[in-house]
């Protein structure tokens, strides 16, 4: 799961141009703020991954940092480098991921470190790209600079589930979120469901916003709650930059007077079937549709995650009821949960649960999760984890 802030504070997806720091007197671990650094660039990178560098001189004052830009935009490295300049000479590196050893939008990161003459280069966990894998380390070791890879490995490997899963499947991440009561409701007999959570909660759900790169909601849960679906300030003002909407809605039942579509950012509405296009398409540029059938005439999730993959998502998170969340287990679709749970007690049989669909016929067949997370969110408590665990580059301990 990506690392999540224990702060209520605002996000910080926005700063895009680090401040250079010295480190404290008491030895920070330099690694550590390179992967701080790599969560600022989440939800901004995609589908490239979200990298943090710095570099550290030899009296160990930080004279340059930087993170992953938009595609297109420089990687971690370079930003470091640039900040740097004739400060990298004789330096030393710490990046969360190994530096890019082929050419694609921009130049190899492992030549411009060569290039900038850096004595030392500290790695957290190799590139699984099948272009990179290893080839960084490699290029740079060639070069004559010392090489340490491993160092925050753990902590790499959880800020890179999703690279790794898009990696080796070509899908994004799907991050499992719902808010309960302590008798496991999302809403009363009525159907009043606002609101579960604390206030801080939501907020931590708008720093969560922020990372990804699209949320996954339904037509029913549009209807009855009319969301906005956008990340949003303390100030309840939109980010510059937002996650893309996605509507799995079969039939093409959203109504077009949703508030979503009028929102910033892009949606994308994934129905059952062409003929179910027409009501969305004078929504405007921001609004496409797509037919993604599967043999039941009902979208296929399946192939809804493969199509955003293709499109660089790498993160999704779901704002969905307990229909659609049901499907979503049914088909074992979740790596990750994110749970909000109040200490309200709601009652009644009719009271919805999170979760519908067919489920599970025997406990021991239930999904657990691994690598668990508690945490306290003024009186709310969140419990995160993982049900699958995606895997870094093969080999990793090579070179070590």
């Amino acid at each position: 799961m990506a690392p999540v802030s224990s702060t209520n504070g605002d996000p910080t997806i926005e700063s895009h141009r680090p401040n250079v720091t010295s480190p404290r007197p008491d030895s920070p671990n330099h690694m550590a703020r390179a992967l701080e650094l790599a969560r600022q660039a989440l939800g901004l990178s995609s589908p490239n991954p979200a990298v943090g560098a710095l570099i550290v001189n030899s009296d160990g004052t930080v004279v340059g940092e930087g993170f992953t830009q938009e595609p297109g935009g420089l990687h971690a490295e370079a930003v470091a480098l640039a900040q740097a300049g004739l400060a990298a000479r004789g330096a030393m590196m710490y990046t969360s991921l190994e530096p890019c050893a082929h050419a694609g939008r921009t130049p190899p990161c492992a030549r411009a470190i060569v290039e900038a003459g850096l004595s030392n280069v500290v790695v957290a966990v190799l590139d699984p790209n099948p272009e990179v894998n290893g080839r960084g380390v490699d290029m740079v070791r060639e070069a004559g600079i010392d090489v340490r890879v491993g160092d925050g490995r753990a902590e790499a490997d959880e800020h890179y589930q999703s690279y790794y899963k898009h990696v080796r499947t070509g899908e994004p991440l799907l991050i499992a979120k719902y808010a309960m009561t302590l008798d496991g409701k999302i809403a009363t007999k009525t159907g009043d469901s606002r609101w579960v959570s604390s206030a801080a909660s939501r907020r931590r759900v708008h720093e969560r916003r922020a990372q990804v790169d699209a949320i996954l909601t339904a037509p029913g849960t549009v209807a009855v709650d009319d969301p906005q679906l956008t990340a949003r300030d303390a100030e309840g003002m939109p980010l510059l930059r937002q996650p893309m909407r996605v509507i799995a809605d079969s039939r093409g039942r959203t109504p077009l007077t949703a508030r979503l579509f009028r929102e910033p950012g892009r949606t994308l509405v994934a129905t059952a079937g062409d003929e179910y296009h027409l009501p969305f398409k004078d929504l405007g540029g921001s609004v496409s549709v797509v037919s993604l059938p599967d043999e039941h005439n009902r979208v296929d999730l399946k192939a809804l995650l493969r199509h955003l993959g293709e499109a660089g998502v790498m993160q999704v998170f779901t704002e969905v009821g307990e229909v659609l969340l049901g499907s979503i287990f049914d088909d074992g679709l979740p790596d990750q949960a994110m749970v909000f749970i109040a200490p309200k007690v709601v009652g009644g049989a009719q009271a919805l649960g999170p979760v519908a669909g067919t489920g599970v016929d025997r406990i021991g067949n239930a999904p657990a999760l691994s690598h668990v997370r508690i945490d306290r969110i003024e009186g709310d408590v969140l419990i995160e984890g993982a049900f699958r665990w995606w895997d870094g580059a093969e080999g990793q301990a090579r070179g070590v």
